[in-house]
């Protein structure tokens, strides 16, 4: 089994152990920068979050390729994964998204590494209507439910958890796609027509134009479910409310109950790039798990704080409390509980034509990566 140890004291000392040893360098500085044309370039795009800085800023670098990191939302990198252009040789790309695509359409263009860069508890993401008697995620059966995208992401693990943990399978709500985000977001209406549901499956498409929060504040839905907070929620409209109000101390709960941390976004590899550098998945998912070490040290200090919350210190180490040191956790073993929930779910919800295994999609090499 290929590991490496994660030193939270000493991150410069940091030994990396089987074939991905000595993959890291330091950026020191000016002279460091200076790109050597006779290495290969990769482009890596994603989001800029604290856990890729230290890649991004180029403090972290690695030995034999030029890096250059490109701020991309994930609209964006989706597009450019699953289109024509293929324009990175290593992206932030949606898990869901990607393992769909994989099933139904046999795309191979990439394949992933395990380094989950977005993951988001999502009880926070279900809103109800104050007039419905909707208190409890059993009072959902039954009811209309407006989403923009049933697709997505943030809907499918809420599915997830509301037919685990309560009974509530998709088929007792009915489901309404609307065609606009009322967070001005783009939309993949195109999707609709082509979910994978039996015929009397409760799905429709709603009005051209009409948002998730224009049907909400005029009742044509009784509940939302979405990876955004809606503008009627973020307008203070009297008729919406959290379905959680206090969201945080029932995702502290799911997770002590189930140990899972839900999965958005994973980092991928262009197929022919990987081929052509073999070496590379193994470097990558070092540079990524030392990067994220940076961020936990940030994090961590009391010198000076590096985030901008006055109690930063106090919250990370509620979280290290509750979910251990690593919280964060890369390689296939420790998410694999998470990685097959997530199968189960694109097949069940009609979203996979198959249930897909995990050592199908990840590069071969990294398969066996852990943080220890």
């Amino acid at each position: 089994m290929n590991t490496f140890e994660i030193n939270r004291r000493n991150l410069i000392k940091t030994a990396l152990a089987g074939a991905a040893a000595g993959a890291l360098n330091l950026w020191d500085g000016p002279a460091s920068q200076a790109a050597d044309n006779k290495k290969p370039q990769i482009g890596i795009a994603g989001y800029a979050y604290d856990r890729v800085r230290a890649i991004q800023d180029g403090r972290l670098g690695l030995d034999g390729y030029n890096i250059n990191f490109h701020v991309e939302d994930i609209y964006a990198v989706n597009q450019y994964v699953f289109g024509s252009e293929k324009k990175y040789e290593v992206s932030e790309i949606g898990l869901i998204p990607y393992l769909t695509k994989y099933a139904n359409e046999d795309f191979r263009a990439y394949m992933l590494i395990p380094v989950f860069v977005s993951r988001i508890f999502r009880h926070r993401n279900i809103f109800v209507r104050t007039d419905r008697g909707i208190e409890k995620p059993e009072d959902l059966r039954g009811k209309r439910i407006g989403t923009p995208g049933y697709g997505m992401s943030a809907s499918t693990w809420i599915r997830g958890f509301l037919q685990d943990l309560h009974g509530v399978k998709p088929e007792d709500m009915h489901w309404i796609e609307t065609t606009k985000s009322s967070d001005k977001g783009k939309l993949n209406v195109g999707k609709f027509g082509r979910y994978l549901f039996p015929d009397n499956f409760p799905f429709e498409r709603g009005p051209a134009g009409v948002d998730e929060s224009d049907m909400i504040i005029a009742g044509d839905v009784d509940a939302l479910i979405t990876a955004i907070t809606p503008k009627a929620f973020l307008d203070r409209h009297p008729k919406v409310k959290r379905l959680y109000p206090d969201f945080r101390a029932a995702e502290q709960a799911y997770y002590s109950k189930t140990r899972v941390f839900p999965i958005m976004h994973v980092v991928a590899i262009r197929r022919d790039f990987a081929d052509a550098n073999p070496e590379l998945p193994k470097k990558l998912f070092s540079l990524y798990s030392q990067a994220k070490q940076v961020a936990y040290e940030d994090l961590e200090t009391t010198t000076s704080l590096k985030v901008t919350l006055p109690w930063v210190t106090q919250e990370f180490e509620d979280t290290r409390q509750l979910m251990g040191d690593n919280f964060w956790p890369y390689g296939v073993k420790a998410n694999r509980q998470e990685l097959e929930l997530v199968m189960r779910y694109i097949h069940e919800q009609g979203l996979a034509k198959r249930r897909l295994k995990v050592e199908e999609v990840f590069h071969p090499s990294t398969l066996e990566l852990n943080e220890t």
